[in-house]
């Protein structure tokens, strides 16, 4: 009798260390610990980027069986939360306060480290992996490093030249089933990222991120050298070679180096004889956009 009054009040029936016992198993990448090994292990697909459980009516895929049994709702349950901006309906009020910060912006969850903000605390979780500098996980060929073995598993497919997922309309194969859903966007014309300020769509989230900064006016990459500012990652590593002086782009002809690709592609034509700028006016044609927009001034009076 008192041991079943022991299992229904919680009482521990032993001296037990409740640090060590309680959550023996810990995870190699963040830490965080579980009371059962099939709990890590399941968590562990966090990391992975693994989705074993896929919906069977619309082939969604999820790394926890309980986000499968969550999403089935969509299909068979009715979803009495409805948003009162875009009336886009849940099965869970939860769901609908998460989606409700796609409208509101609201990131309430903030990296104690640098400040970056988040509206999901799952991102805050991976962006924080960033400060800890472990990368446990270590490719075999290159020994480069990841803090995620699931992006450990993508770079693997670079030296193997796996590409296991195919377009179904061109063939074109990939090694990201994420590259693949955006490819074929282009073939469906899907442009589901749309701007909130200018309605402009884009077929990717990043794309739509980057436009978004010609409205907000965010800089948020900054040259080391002279702190100059700008909106795009890339435009920032182009501008360095402005002060190391690289030149990484050269002429097949005559071996001229370019820090731009779009310079090399403007300087080939100099060889090529290709002028794909033609004048609406008299059809005269041209080697760069800028020269048939200076020369139409000229029908302009």
């Amino acid at each position: 009798m008192n041991e079943q009054l022991q299992v229904h009040s919680g009482e521990c029936r032993y001296s037990c260390d409740t640090q060590g016992s309680e959550r023996p198993h810990s995870c190699e990448v963040c830490n965080k610990a579980f009371s059962t090994k099939s709990r890590l292990l399941a968590h562990q697909l966090v990391h992975s980027g693994e989705r074993p459980y896929a919906c069977a009516v619309c082939n969604m895929a999820f790394s926890q069986k309980y986000h499968l049994s969550s999403h089935l709702s969509i299909h068979s349950v009715e979803h009495p939360y409805a948003c009162a901006v875009c009336n886009m309906t849940f099965h869970i009020q939860g769901d609908l306060i998460r989606h409700q910060r796609i409208h509101s912006g609201e990131r309430p969850y903030i990296c104690d480290v640098c400040g970056k903000e988040f509206n999901l605390k799952k991102y805050l979780s991976r962006h924080q992996l960033i400060h800890s500098g472990v990368h446990p996980h270590t490719c075999g060929v290159c020994y480069k490093g990841f803090r995620i073995k699931g992006n450990l598993i993508k770079h693997e497919r670079i030296h193997r030249g796996e590409r296991p997922y195919t377009c179904d309309v061109c063939d074109k194969t990939f090694s990201e089933k994420g590259s693949l859903i955006k490819h074929q966007r282009i073939h469906s014309g899907e442009r589901p990222y749309a701007c909130g300020v200018c309605n402009s769509a884009f077929s990717d989230k990043s794309s739509l991120i980057k436009h978004e900064r010609i409205h907000s006016g965010e800089r948020p990459y900054s040259c080391a050298v002279c702190s100059k500012v700008f909106s795009r990652k890339d435009i920032l590593i182009s501008h360095l070679r402005v002060h190391s002086g690289e030149r990484p782009y050269a002429c097949a002809v005559c071996n001229k180096g370019f820090s731009q690709q779009g310079n090399l592609i403007k300087h080939q034509r100099t060889h090529s004889g290709v002028r794909p700028y033609s004048c609406a006016v008299c059809s005269k044609s041209f080697t760069q956009k800028i020269s048939v927009m200076k020369h139409q001034n000229i029908h302009n009076g």
